[in-house]
């Protein structure tokens, strides 16, 4: 009995101490550096720096977090949807957009997520913090020599919204492109001939909780496919209960430069 006793005291513990160092996980304010070298990346821009976060959820957005980023010094900062989720407060959003433009331009994907309360006044609510909505949609930048960075956005794939077909007409033919989608399922409707050298996503969370290994979704990575490259964040934020276990929450700052 007492044997019995010293064995459930002992998983009691252990399981108090997992349960906190998952909390630990999904709570992280971590800055992943993705230096991403490209062949055809226009010198004339030098350098491009994003600043990608995805997937913020319920999350107030961390002081220190912001002031890292500030140190690196990123062009512009791209959220990859599922900026809020039911019962989320609008000031809380508020609050979070008014510091992610603290460190530049804001462009937003809409996630699915972001559908589930009243999205009418999540979009009024970004327009009028001046944060640019890519929803089948391309902003082109162009450098003093005339070459062209454009960044592409779609709307959410699982709400049927999505036309990559628009956001590519839109950016035109030339140019260095770079897409972002919430969900990376938008990869397999990327061809070759659409020149998109980039796709930026969220919304797996990383699997959020691996036991033994095992997760519904793989960590967030950066993968060379033959028709572009992949980077698939693990997320900030987290859905259902706040716990992570082999997903730690992170944000990147992408660093875009000729190889």
């Amino acid at each position: 009995m007492i044997y019995l006793l010293t064995i459930i005291i002992i998983l009691g513990i252990i399981g108090i101490f997992l349960i906190l160092f998952m909390v630990k996980e999904a709570f992280a304010n971590r800055v992943i550096q993705n230096e991403l070298l490209f062949p055809n990346f226009p010198e004339s821009f030098g350098e491009v720096k994003i600043f990608f976060i995805s997937d913020i959820h319920k999350r107030v957005i961390s002081d220190q977090l912001v002031e890292e980023v500030k140190g690196m010094k990123p062009d512009m900062v791209i959220i990859g949807g599922d900026l809020m989720e039911r019962k989320v407060p609008l000031q809380r959003v508020e609050a979070n957009i008014s510091k992610l433009k603290t460190l530049g331009p804001v462009f937003f994907v809409w996630g699915n997520n972001d559908y589930e309360g009243n999205y009418h006044h999540l979009d009024v609510l970004l327009l009028d913090n001046g944060v640019k909505i890519l929803d089948n949609t391309a902003v082109t930048f162009e450098s003093l020599k005339g070459d062209k960075f454009i960044l592409l956005g779609i709307d959410d794939i699982s709400q049927k919204r999505a036309r990559l077909d628009l956001a590519l007409l839109d950016a035109g033919e030339d140019g260095f492109k770079v897409l972002v989608s919430h969900s990376p399922e938008i990869v397999s409707s990327v061809k070759k001939e659409h020149q998109i050298q980039l796709v930026l996503c969220g919304h797996t969370h990383g699997g959020q909780i691996h036991l033994f290994g095992y997760s519904p979704y793989p960590k967030g990575s950066v993968k060379k496919l033959p028709q572009t490259t992949l980077l698939v964040s693990n997320g900030y934020g987290t859905t259902a209960l706040p716990f992570r276990l082999g997903a730690k929450a992170e944000t990147h700052l992408i660093t875009i430069t000729k190889q």
